[in-house]
């Protein structure tokens, strides 16, 4: 792909951290009303003792190994990049972002740490918390699916809001929020890097709890990649019995219109976006695919391609 067009699709994601921390910047007036005598920016050092943890941080699960190693590069070379934090009063700060830092600096036995000190309410911490760790890949998926959560229960967003905010499509931010819809034993198989995102689409396609374990178990012992997981369920798909309905025998109007329904359901996965087919009895129809942003549609494109 061409230098311009990548370009391009990246600027197309969303405004990220930078744009949230300068709407934060922006507040600074209100900040100067309450505490006359402090101010926001950048600071070269700040007590860590003064610093709470962020209730709204997305992370649930740290890597000792590499927050050792990160303890060990901080005390060889200090703290790199500064953490974000938000002023509560004159000498107590909040966590907004860098809590793998924060943490791993304790470890090293500093006393202060760089940090830039905005503004920001509690909608603010929380998506630019979410945002910074997504930014950086620093959350594993299930963690991801759990902020996405929280924004929608917490601040009452819909999904497109969500997407809005951390620059991504509805479909992405949905495909996160499905996981959440696993068995727990495959979710912790999912933040632990057991399995891939890839695996676990395949498995929430299954509608029998026990028969996803099974799969999922299986996929680990033997390695399987995405595309077998997706071979096994679609077998499965195919040749699950029929639920009997004694009441009436189906027409063959109402069996093609089945079959229908399964391939746009199998569509559904496929493309990861709503797909409806239209069949007219005569066995003509169209296939209509929906997608969200110009990415999207790139995306869905190379798949047909395949």
């Amino acid at each position: 792909m061409e230098k311009g067009k990548k370009d391009q699709k990246r600027n197309s994601l969303g405004r990220g951290l930078n744009a949230l921390l300068s709407e934060s910047v922006d507040q600074d007036d209100t900040l100067s009303e309450i505490h006359p005598a402090s101010n926001t920016g950048m600071s070269d050092g700040i007590e860590i003792s003064s610093i709470e943890s962020n209730p709204f941080q997305p992370r649930t699960h740290f890597d000792l190994v590499a927050l050792q190693e990160l303890s060990d590069s901080i005390k060889a070379l200090g703290v790199i990049q500064p953490i974000t934090v938000r002023k509560l009063s004159h000498d107590k700060f909040q966590l907004i972002s860098g809590e793998r830092r924060l943490e791993a600096s304790k470890l090293a036995g500093l006393d202060r740490i760089p940090a830039y000190i905005r503004i920001a309410d509690d909608e603010q911490m929380l998506t630019m918390a979410l945002v910074e760790n997504i930014q950086r890949r620093d959350l594993n998926p299930i963690e991801v699916a759990l902020g996405y959560k929280r924004l929608i229960e917490e601040l009452k967003l819909v999904i497109e809001d969500v997407g809005e905010k951390v620059g991504l499509n509805r479909a992405t931010v949905n495909n996160y929020l499905r996981l959440l819809k696993l068995p727990p034993e495959i979710q912790i198989g999912i933040r632990d890097q057991k399995i891939s995102m890839g695996h676990a689409r395949a498995l929430i396609t299954v509608d029998d709890p026990v028969l996803q374990i099974k799969l999922y178990q299986e996929t680990i012992a033997q390695d399987y990649s995405v595309r077998r997981v997706e071979e096994l369920v679609r077998t499965y798909q195919e040749t699950k019995p029929e639920k009997k309905n004694t009441a009436k025998k189906p027409t063959k109007a109402s069996s093609d219109q089945m079959h229908i329904n399964e391939v746009q359901k199998r569509l559904e996965n496929r493309f990861d976006t709503r797909v409806k087919i239209n069949h007219h009895p005569e066995g003509k129809g169209e296939i209509k695919i929906d997608y969200f942003s110009v990415e999207d549609l790139n995306r869905i494109l190379d798949l047909l391609e395949e």
